[in-house]
């Protein structure tokens, strides 16, 4: 039985990599507070770490699938096999992974980066063109400045570009 979105993540990631087959989900293997989240809808992202390590995050700002639970499994499926910055996970690693998720809530615009604090909110740094993202509660992320430097680099947005800004909070399901 699945117990929480972490688990869901896992079992679909692994069932992509063992079986090179789509992952779908049966109503009977998820407990009760899992089928809590068939009826919503909300971007999330899936990070998975190997021995403490990133070793991939994809996510959705904005809900693209039908529910959080396949939200959940197309983002593990995704951070697990087409994360740019690594290799797709093998089978010899699915073992050794942690997975976290988060469960974004509605961002809303703010008019300066006073009304961040990186403990609490995540950022949207954006321009008409390009968009970048940090999660809240990062490791090493410690002001407000900083949160914004890092969306802007993660979206090749240069330092003198205007941006508009977005937080928002998250509910976070951890191994």
């Amino acid at each position: 039985m699945l117990n929480s979105l972490p688990d869901l993540a896992k079992a679909a990631l692994e069932h992509v990599v063992r079986y090179q087959l789509p992952f779908s989900i049966s109503h009977h293997a998820l407990s009760p507070g899992l089928l809590l989240f068939q009826e919503q809808q909300a971007g999330t992202f899936v990070t998975l770490k190997h021995q403490a390590e990133l070793r991939g995050c994809i996510g959705t700002i904005q809900p693209a699938q039908t529910s959080i639970l396949q939200e959940v499994i197309a983002n593990a499926v995704s951070a697990g096999t087409q994360d740019p910055r690594f290799t797709p996970v093998s089978l010899s690693e699915l073992e050794s992974l942690t997975y976290s998720v988060s469960v974004l809530h509605e961002p809303e615009e703010i008019q300066s980066i006073a009304a961040l604090d990186p403990s609490q909110y995540g950022v949207i740094v954006s321009t008409a063109r390009k968009r970048g993202l940090l999660l809240p509660q990062l490791e090493g992320i410690t002001d407000a400045e900083q949160q914004v430097f890092y969306a802007r680099q993660k979206a090749g947005i240069l330092p003198y570009e205007a941006v508009s800004l977005s937080r928002f909070k998250v509910d976070f399901y951890g191994e």
